[in-house]
């Protein structure tokens, strides 16, 4: 399932994601020299919706005239959803839940055996071997979210290559079988989220970022200051419980949103925020879960009649009016601000020369 390549096909660089598969057969890595030896990882379209990792590096390839700074692997994912515009076929799994556990790389995310995770074992062990100088994971995002980072370990040098990206920074533990988890374990690794596909300054921020990285010498290790960074936590995952019909606007939809759901995302909303209407006034219809993936429902949301109401103060993030991303991923991610922890922490008297 996987093409290894050390070369760019004549022409390649000239198409759009959805006219890939005019050059490639399928998911394919592609492994460039560079002045420096060491490689970076950059992967792109594990969604098949998302074009701006592509639309970013391919402009960065077009222009280079020499050498790259750096060695590249680049990693270029579903391409047979691009074809067609989608996060995913329905035979397909999802390309970022399919990659090997960073606790335990011989495990799988889950006891699948399909293709994808076989591939993907061969990308990450390919790469295990190469001593790898950094992972980024470039991706779009379906709602109203700003551009940010996310890492899946709070170290000071995943937390600089995330805050060159932007100040708004977001730990992450869950989903499992994401590939910026997987690759923790190998390099400073970070996932990109560079807003809707259709907007251009998520090209223009992702090719910036993506040209910095390649030109790095090495990431910074010094600590952090308070200051020049936004971190939150992502607590939990809410899902559409199986079998419910989701809508806007319809009362006949077992859970009818608010009509602009996706404007409350990074907003902290207080208690009592409605964000839709069940036609069961009785059960909830969503099922969220927490990093150790328990049951937590209740302890973020309520029913008050049909309104379903969010219980505490949270943040959501990724909410979006595309039913069909609802239903294949999730609703949202509910997150909570974070401390850095003081071990990373740049203090007032580390700018005293001794």
């Amino acid at each position: 399932m996987l093409t290894v390549r050390q070369d760019i096909p004549e022409g390649l660089l000239d198409l759009q994601p959805h006219e890939l598969y005019k050059k490639l057969d399928g998911p394919t890595l592609f492994q460039l020299p560079g002045r420096r030896a060491q490689p970076i990882f950059i992967s792109v379209l594990l969604h098949g919706n998302e074009p701006v990792g592509w639309n970013a590096i391919r402009h960065i390839l077009y222009h280079q005239k020499h050498e790259l700074p750096r060695a590249l692997s680049l990693f270029v994912g579903n391409i047979e959803a691009a074809r067609y515009h989608q996060r995913h076929l329905e035979h397909q799994s999802d390309f970022n839940r399919i990659w090997p556990s960073a606790a335990d790389c011989s495990a799988k995310p889950d006891s699948s055996d399909a293709p994808e995770y076989a591939m993907a074992e061969k990308v990450y062990q390919l790469m295990a071997d190469a001593n790898l100088f950094a992972s980024i994971d470039v991706h779009n995002n379906t709602g109203l979210n700003p551009h940010y980072a996310c890492v899946n370990k709070l170290d000071t040098a995943f937390l600089h290559l995330a805050m060159l990206f932007d100040r708004t920074v977001i730990y992450f533990t869950r989903p499992g079988g994401v590939q910026s988890l997987a690759f923790s374990s190998l390099a400073p690794s970070v996932t990109l989220e560079c807003g809707q596909p259709d907007n251009p300054q998520g090209v223009a921020h992702a090719t910036e970022y993506l040209t910095a990285c390649l030109n790095l010498s090495e990431i910074p290790q010094h600590p952090i200051s308070r200051q020049d960074i936004e971190l939150f936590h992502t607590v939990a995952i809410v899902r559409v419980a199986p079998g419910v019909e989701v809508g806007f606007q319809d009362e006949a939809f077992d859970l009818r949103l608010i009509d602009h759901i996706d404007h409350l995302n990074f907003r902290e909303l207080p208690s009592n925020t409605v964000i839709g209407w069940q036609k069961n006034h009785h059960a909830l219809a969503l099922r969220t879960v927490d990093e150790h993936d328990q049951e937590v429902s209740a302890h973020f949301f309520h029913l008050d009649g049909n309104a379903l109401k969010i219980s505490r103060p949270v943040m959501p993030s990724m909410l979006t009016r595309n039913v069909r991303i609802i239903h294949q991923d999730c609703l949202c991610y509910l997150m909570e601000r974070l401390a850095l922890p003081d071990a990373l922490v740049k203090h007032a008297a580390d700018d005293i020369d001794a």
